[in-house]
C-alpha cells in the first residue's frame, strides 16, 4: 500500500538518508565547479530508486506543492518534483496537464541540469504539445533559446513522438541544432536520432545521408551508435563540413 506524505514530510524523509560522501560524488559528476554547466548545484546523495519511490508516496501532492520543492536549491528535491510531476500529468485530465505543462514551463530556470530534462521533457512538454496546434513552433522556440537546458528540452520533448511512431519533430529539431556549440546538445541529438533509427532505419540514414559531414563529431558518434561497424565506420569516417 503506497503511503502518501506530505511535503515536509518528504523533506524530511529525504535528508534523514542524505548520504555526504555520494553527494561530493555526484557533485562532480554534474559538473558543479566553478564555470561547469551545473556550477553551485547542491546534493543530498540519494539514489535514483530511493527518488522513485518517494515519487508514489508524494503523488498526490498540490501543484503549489510541487512548485515549491521544484524550486528547491537541493537537485534531488528538484527531481522528486519533475517525477511527481510526470506522474500526476500522466494520470490527470485535461485541466490537470494544462496546469503541470504552464507550471512546468514557468519553472524552467529550475529545471537546470540534464537528468532533470530527461526524466521530464520527452513525459510533459512532448505529449502536451502534441495535442495542441502550433506545437513545431513552441519546440523550434526552445530549440533556438540561449539557455543549453530550454534547447535540450526541445529536442527531449519530441521522444514522445518517437514512441508514437513519429519522427519529423526530431529531424526537423536535429536539424535546426546541427551547429549548436554544446556538447549536452550533441549528445542529446545523437541519443534522438539513434532512438529514430530503432523504429525506422531508413529515416534515419536519410537524415545522415543529407547532414552527417555538417554534424559534430560526437553527436554523429551517438547517432551511429547501434550500426552494423562497417556502416558505423563510413559514416564516422566523412569529411567534415561545417558551416561559417
Amino acid at each position: 500500500m503506497t503511503t502518501q506524505l506530505t511535503l515536509t514530510s518528504l523533506r524530511r524523509s529525504l535528508r534523514r538518508e542524505a548520504n555526504p560522501k555520494r553527494a561530493e560524488c555526484v557533485a562532480g559528476y554534474f559538473k558543479t565547479g566553478p564555470g561547469e554547466y551545473g556550477e553551485g548545484d547542491r546534493f543530498l546523495g540519494l539514489t535514483m530508486p530511493r527518488l522513485r519511490r518517494a515519487a508514489r508516496d508524494g503523488q498526490h501532492l498540490s501543484l503549489a506543492d510541487s512548485s515549491r520543492l521544484l524550486a528547491s536549491p537541493w537537485h534531488e528535491e528538484r527531481m522528486l518534483a519533475l517525477l511527481i510531476l510526470v506522474r500526476q500529468f500522466s494520470r490527470g485530465d485535461a485541466g490537470t496537464r494544462q496546469h503541470i505543462f504552464r507550471l512546468y514551463l514557468a519553472n524552467r530556470r529550475h529545471i537546470n541540469n540534464w537528468d532533470l530534462v530527461d526524466v521530464s521533457a520527452g513525459f510533459i512538454l512532448g505529449p502536451f504539445l502534441v495535442e495542441r496546434s502550433g506545437a513545431s513552433a513552441r519546440v523550434r522556440r526552445l530549440a533556438r533559446s540561449r539557455n543549453v537546458w530550454d534547447r535540450r528540452m526541445a529536442v527531449l520533448a519530441t521522444s514522445h513522438e518517437i514512441r508514437e511512431g513519429r519522427y519529423a519533430a526530431t529531424l526537423d529539431v536535429a536539424e535546426a541544432l546541427l551547429s549548436d556549440d554544446h556538447d549536452l546538445i550533441h549528445k542529446a541529438v545523437g541519443w534522438m536520432l539513434r532512438e529514430v533509427g530503432n523504429r525506422n532505419f531508413d529515416a534515419e540514414r536519410q537524415f545522415l545521408d543529407r547532414h552527417a559531414a555538417r554534424m559534430p563529431r560526437t553527436m554523429l558518434r551517438y547517432a551511429v551508435e547501434r550500426f552494423p561497424p562497417v556502416l558505423r565506420q563510413r559514416y564516422m569516417s566523412v569529411k567534415v563540413h561545417r558551416e561559417a
